[in-house]
């Protein structure tokens, strides 16, 4: 239970990062955590300049995964793809320009280091 109380709070720790790192580079955090149903969930909504982005926030604390630009695999990025229909769809929101990005923390360094993919898929 221990080892999954701190990879909650290192998964907390770094969409903190990432949303402070968007805030940084003028972006307006929408929501945080959306759930659609049983189909998944995105870490972070957030606009800029008229645009909807839905961000994807994947955190690397070793090298034992690889390189975590491919954790979002074809089905990650197909349920993403449904969630952020249902946000559309709950919100009633239309002929809104949007994209998908993906912001990667990576805690091996001190202080993490950040990459921010914009249209990762």
């Amino acid at each position: 239970m221990e080892q999954k109380n701190k990879s909650v709070n290192i998964g907390r720790k770094g969409e903190q990062i990432a949303i402070d790192y968007l805030i940084g580079k003028g972006y307006k955090i929408v929501k945080r955590n959306f759930h659609f149903g049983k189909v998944g969930e995105i870490d972070i909504i957030a606009s800029k300049d008229n645009l909807l982005v839905f961000v994807e926030v994947k955190i690397q604390t070793s090298d034992s995964f690889g390189d975590p630009r491919f954790w979002i695999t074809p089905n990650k990025q197909a349920k993403i793809r449904k969630v952020a229909e249902g946000f559309l769809y709950v919100n009633k929101l239309e002929n809104i320009e949007s994209r998908f990005d993906a912001i990667f923390i990576d805690f091996r360094y001190q202080p993490p280091k950040v990459e921010h993919l914009e249209n990762a898929f």
